[in-house]
């Protein structure tokens, strides 16, 4: 007898790579090339935190429809066509085609179908469309296992209607007949299209959410698009195309809290991020800066009335502490043994970006009085830096979750087994990131300036640039450590105040914000773009020499966009342009590999043994600081 045990089912993250999406936050629909959805586990309509529908099919009583085509139209359109062979003629020629168009608004999602005939005679048919209502929580179908709670479907007339506790939509099918079984809802049209004519249906869903903490930005973007793919034109023709297609999907990420006016904010990325993330919505900001200063300042804004004001375990929050992230509800991630309250503090560098960001703006040329009004925010932010961001006494700037139940890695490579020692081996906390030791600095110098310029307390920005002055000492005496890869700085302190030495892309990070001098931003550019780090297609987030790299690994060895545009943007502000133009040119390669919309990250791959990275197979995308690493690349390239 047989007493073995089965194996217990194991709940995975869905795949997005080979999926379809068409978005407007806080709106989305992922679907397979045919426009249908169902078969692919992300796949379905997702308003805010909550899949409304997860299935989605059209068909035609008449005819199988074959699928031939989609063609995207920007972030927010798609037109998917199909040939309907069964009500054609003999002839070789496809002479019935169906074209399904698509699009999506905040709260809306619209399809237009048409038949079109190139028959000599009349046909009739009959088009279906199907939807399974589900209200799944976004994290549990992340996490592989979505609940549905749909409570009640009603169908009448053209009009549905389905509902969970805090969800909604309504379907109207105009010119058909609508019915509600369960929690399906289906429509039904009866058409009839001319000798070389056409005829047209059409359906729109409007989806709602009592618990939505974001909303879709209502001000058009401030960027000049036209002007930018303009001063493009004359340097690498990808760069154009790369913007047209980033800067469109930044718009569609843009986002507006309710109730607190118009300020905008980028974003994170879909499907899991369409929210509130200080260090995202920060970085993308910053580096798309050059042509949006508008959306910096709305975005410090919003960060800054969300700021810290307590100290406050359960969430991580401090006393001038910038968030890391906003939900409307708590989310949960059991498998990982993860917690996190909706209004979540647990970020090690958001505060530091912040300033930068703060100066930044101002010196691009955000007005000066709303620079001024967010001096007690500046105030705040410089405050945590300097009393709370230390959590062992050691002088530098670390993070340790207090919990039990938050993200054990708090800087931007939050997976658990991002900070890791050149063997393998996992460094124990409290972390103290190089890369936010640089911001840091960064921060303190800039925040003297501001404080100097424009509160006039020459005071405290004297002791602001004496702390930055013992930080940078500190860096230097317990950060660079030599290897057989070479000499470099760690990627992190650990509890023991001993270097990690574990040569990553952090270092890149480092560049242009002060903490290094001009000969070791150099050694340091150097190093990035030395084969072990730089595949071709950018820059991994470990070297290939050390134990635990693999080129499919969430941060070490994957080469994320941002990233690699965060070591570009450095190396222009410290002077290093021929080294800037060579990251940039590993950034377009990526862009062409990926139709020119970049993912979250993709494979460490090398060129010299793929002519394009593999996906990752479950990175975000659109994500927004993917979309503005090309403006990064825009900065390279008009430099020369």
């Amino acid at each position: 007898m047989n007493t073995a045990t089965a194996p217990a089912t194991r709940t995975r993250q869905p795949l997005l790579d080979d999926a379809v999406i068409v978005l407007r936050a806080p709106t989305q629909v992922w679907s397979r090339e045919t426009g249908d959805a169902g078969p692919g586990a992300i796949d379905g309509i997702y308003h805010g935190d909550v899949r409304h529908v997860r299935e989605l099919e059209l068909t035609c009583d008449e005819s199988e429809v074959e699928w031939i085509s989609v063609a995207p139209d920007g972030p927010s359109r798609a037109v998917f066509s199909a040939v309907l062979r069964g009500v054609d003629d003999d002839t070789p020629d496809p002479k019935v085609r169906l074209l399904r168009d698509r699009v999506v608004a905040p709260g809306e999602v619209r399809e237009t179908v048409t038949l079109r005939s190139a028959r000599d005679a009349p046909l009739t048919a009959t088009l279906r469309l199907r939807l399974g209502a589900e209200f799944a929580s976004l994290h549990d179908v992340k996490g592989g296992a979505p609940v549905p709670s749909v409570i009640d479907v009603r169908g009448t007339d053209a009009t549905a209607s389905a509902r969970s506790q805090t969800a909604s939509f309504t379907l109207e099918a105009a010119g058909g007949f609508v019915e509600a079984t369960g929690s399906d809802i289906r429509a039904v049209w009866s058409i009839t299209v001319p000798a070389r004519g056409e005829a047209t249906v059409s359906w729109r869903m409007i989806l709602d959410d009592t618990t939505l903490v974001v909303r879709g930005a209502a001000r058009p973007t401030g960027v000049d698009t036209e002007a930018a793919i303009d001063a493009a034109r004359g340097h690498d023709p990808r760069l154009s195309r790369w913007l047209e297609v980033a800067l469109g999907d930044l718009d569609a990420l843009r986002l507006t809290l309710p109730g607190e006016g118009d300020d905008a904010f980028y974003a994170a990325g879909a499907p899991w991020f369409f929210t509130l993330f200080g260090r995202d919505s920060l970085w993308a900001a910053r580096l798309a800066l050059p042509l949006d200063v508008g959306m910096a300042a709305s975005t410090l804004r919003v960060l800054a009335r969300l700021q810290g004001d307590r100290d406050e375990p359960d969430s991580a929050q401090e006393p001038g502490k910038i968030l890391h992230e906003l939900r409307s509800t708590t989310l949960e991630q059991p498998g990982e043994g993860i917690a996190l309250p909706p209004l979540y503090y647990g970020t090690v560098d958001a505060t530091a970006l912040w300033v930068c960001l703060l100066a930044d703006a101002w010196r691009a040329g955000m007005p000066e009085a709303e620079v001024t009004a967010l001096v007690p925010a500046l105030r705040a932010a410089l405050g945590w830096l300097r009393h709370h961001g230390d959590n062992d006494g050691d002088g530098f700037i670390d993070y340790l979750d207090r919990t039990g139940h938050g993200l054990a890695n708090q800087g931007w490579k939050d997976s658990g087994d991002s900070i890791q020692w050149r063997d393998g081996r996992l460094a124990e906390g409290p972390i103290a990131l190089c890369e936010v030791q640089g911001y840091a600095y960064e921060a303190a110098l800039a925040g003297a300036e501001i404080l100097e310029q424009l509160a006039g307390d020459a005071d405290e920005a004297a002791r602001l640039r004496a702390w930055a002055g013992d930080l940078r000492e500190r860096f230097a005496a317990s950060y660079w450590v030599e290897t057989p890869e070479g000499r470099y700085p760690a990627v992190a302190l650990d509890r023991h105040k001993q270097p990690v030495d574990t040569l990553t892309s952090n270092i890149g990070h480092l560049i242009g914000t002060g903490i290094l001098d001009a000969d070791d931003e150099a050694h340091v550019a150097r190093l990035l773009l030395d084969p072990s780090l730089s595949s071709g297609f950018g820059i991994r987030t470990m070297s290939t020499g050390a134990a635990g790299y693999w080129p499919l690994s969430y941060h070490g060895g994957s080469v994320w966009t941002h990233d690699t545009a965060i070591a570009a943007h450095g190396m222009l502000r410290a002077g290093l342009r021929d080294e800037a133009e060579q990251v940039v040119s590993g950034l377009l390669a990526a862009a062409e590999a990926f139709s020119y919309r970049v993912p979250e990250l993709h494979s460490g791959d090398p060129v010299t043994e793929v002519s394009r990275p593999a996906p990752y197979p479950a990175a975000c995308r659109p994500q927004a600081w993917s979309a503005a690493a090309s403006v990064v690349a825009l900065s390279a390239l008009q430099r020369r």
